[in-house]
């Protein structure tokens, strides 16, 4: 049965990258690692190591124990922190977008193998290099076919982890976003403003939640068909994202016809001015509606609810604020925003 390429998954070349103070050593990595097809990136110290970390992002970390400046262990102590604080800078963005996009997948942490090479042999050597984080260890004089066949498992079982990675963040992504809009779904709405209930807890600071409703869509629904409905559902919810003016908004289908936006630091003067532009934008639309009893085309009512979250309240009483304030810019003729 023959042996398994590194390339099998990812079809471009890995790129090794050596910190080693030896320049023989280096050497002879360099054209060893070469003419198995990876691309090499030498360094001399820990230091180096963690500069050239971020700017190449290699496959593979060759490191040497024992260095000038910062030695083997500490180098590899800082690239593991290095791939934790990148991981939770891409889960932080994950928790303020409404969509998960290739962008942000790329960002995830793909645990960078880290092989530690080095003249060190004895036990309490070993033990902490891998206390340190290294994926695994050989140690000098280094024998070729040992440290080409540790590499290519290395590789391999990387690269299957960056698929299963993708896919669970593929399946995390379905799980919060609504499969007709692309939008938020009730559940990332519902994780979302519960944690940013307890954020602005902690600062004092304002939390906006807009509720809209698509006007008789009953009628619209009956008139039109239900893949016109869907379509139209599609159509509003697109404009009401595009019109969400902080990162930070959360735009999500609340459910049927209706939509939430969660507005972390907002005041009630500028969650009014947004549900105003969405208004707006959805009239602009001029989207036929026959079966509307306020306009010729599609309509948004809309109810508005600012507070200060603290410890003794709860996202509940917000919900129940705008659901009001909603319910009443209907009970008043609808096509209109209310504010509580």
């Amino acid at each position: 049965m023959s042996a398994i390429s590194p390339f099998t998954i990812s079809k471009q070349p890995p790129v090794i990258l050596v910190a080693d103070d030896d320049k023989t050593i280096r050497v002879l990595l360099r054209e060893a690692m070469e003419q198995e097809g990876y691309r090499v990136v030498e360094v001399t110290d820990g230091k180096q190591c963690l500069d050239a970390y971020e700017t190449v992002k290699p496959d593979i970390v060759l490191l040497d124990a024992l260095m000038p400046v910062m030695d083997g262990f500490t180098c590899c102590k800082q690239l593991l922190q290095i791939a934790r604080n990148n991981l939770m800078s891409a889960l932080a963005s994950l928790d303020t977008d409404s969509a998960l996009g290739n962008t942000v997948i790329s960002k995830i942490w793909e645990r960078t193998p880290i092989l530690m090479i080095t003249s060190l042999d004895d036990e309490e050597s070993v033990d902490r290099a891998f206390e340190a984080g290294a994926t695994d260890y050989v140690t000098k004089p280094i024998h070729w076919a040992v440290l080409r066949q540790r590499l290519r498992r290395l590789l391999q079982q990387a690269q299957i982890y960056k698929q299963l990675e993708a896919a669970n963040l593929a399946l995390q992504h379905l799980a919060n976003v609504d499969g007709l809009t692309g939008l938020a779904n009730r559940r990332r709405f519902d994780d979302y403003i519960n944690t940013q209930w307890i954020n602005l807890a902690q600062e004092e600071a304002s939390l906006s939640l807009i509720l809209c409703d698509i006007d008789f869509f009953k009628f619209y629904n009956d008139q039109y068909g239900h893949p016109a409905g869907d379509l139209c559902i599609q159509k509003v919810g697109a404009i009401l994202n595009n019109k969400a003016q902080k990162h930070q908004d959360l735009v999500a289908r609340y459910g049927g016809e209706e939509f939430a936006v969660i507005m972390p630091y907002t005041h009630a003067t500028g969650a009014v001015y947004v549900a105003k532009t969405m208004q707006a934008g959805v009239r602009n639309l001029q989207i036929t509606h026959d079966g509307s009893m306020v306009s010729q085309y599609v309509t948004l009512s809309m109810g508005v609810a600012t507070t200060v979250p603290t410890w003794e309240s709860s996202p509940s009483d917000l919900i129940v604020a705008a659901d009001k304030a909603l319910y009443q810019a209907k009970a008043e003729g609808r096509n209109r925003i209310v504010i509580k």
